[in-house]
């Protein structure tokens, strides 16, 4: 097998040594600080999801194929490993993904996430067979028509893409004023966001990253909406009520303080 995050490692996910034995396809961290945003709003909610009790320091989620095809989502508590690993082949460098048997938590079927991707040589991916007791195999939520999922994504692209998301709210109308909140949703988003400053919310609901300049970059999500903002500058609000629209907010006076306040209770990756 050829280095790198398609198939490069295989760990043990049953009792036979060749079918059971699972190739590496890609990780993901799933911690209060990180986790994919599709999944939930908080680090709770996908550890729910998941069937995972909420460990303060997070797990790893190696998915891949077993040698008949079928989906594999293997729980790790080695959290640095699977970091290391993630990190090596965003840079292009290989990296054996091996989880230690006496650190692994559960082999899952199903993916949790869409992969464009399989290994070759063996059968199609697809769902193992399910035996009697087992639960539901995994599945992507599905993100292709508005919704929370879909919300979630919207406002990680945005984070992702900062700069020509800021240059289109230059000219946005909505951005006239500053701290302009015309939207009963964005009010409202904002509020609850406020509210999380006197009541800290549940572990990953506020998450920040390090953006240029020595700024940092918020994701903060609650019921039906997201926001995404940078500490020196603006934020920008997603709805569930209303698809596919971006809301740029103003800093004017109040929303300074309100992102140093955010930044200061919220998770960040280690």
């Amino acid at each position: 097998m050829s280095d790198g995050p398609d198939g490069v490692a295989r760990v043990a996910t049953g009792e036979s040594a060749d079918d059971d034995e699972l190739f590496v396809l890609t990780a993901v961290l799933l911690t209060p600080a990180q986790f994919p945003s599709v999944l939930g709003d908080d680090y709770p909610e996908v550890c729910a999801r998941l069937g995972l009790a909420p460990y303060a320091e997070g797990y790893g989620l190696v998915l891949g194929q077993d040698g008949r095809g079928a989906r594999w989502t293997v729980v790790t508590e080695d959290v640095p490993l699977v970091a290391c690993a993630v990190a090596a082949w965003d840079c292009g460098m290989a990296y054996d993904l091996s989880p230690g048997e006496d650190g692994v938590v559960a082999a899952l079927p199903g993916w949790p996430l869409a992969l464009a991707v399989a290994v070759p040589g063996v059968p199609e991916p697809h769902d193992p067979a399910p035996e009697e007791g087992d639960r539901p195999p995994l599945s992507p939520p599905d993100a292709s028509v508005w919704g929370p999922a879909q919300r979630r994504l919207g406002a990680d692209e945005i984070a992702l893409q900062w700069a020509a998301w800021r240059e289109q709210a230059e000219g946005a109308v909505t951005f006239v004023a500053p701290g302009a909140q015309p939207h009963d949703g964005v009010r409202r988003a904002m509020a609850e966001a406020r509210g999380y400053v006197a009541q800290p919310p549940p572990p990953g609901r506020v998450r920040s990253s390090f953006a240029a300049g020595g700024a940092r970059t918020l994701r903060v999500d609650g019921p039906g909406w997201s926001m995404v903002a940078r500490t020196d500058d603006i934020a920008f609000v997603l709805l569930d009520e209303e698809p596919g629209e971006v809301h740029p907010v103003g800093r004017g006076p109040e929303l300074p303080a309100l992102l140093e306040s955010l930044d200061a209770l919220a998770a960040r990756p280690v």
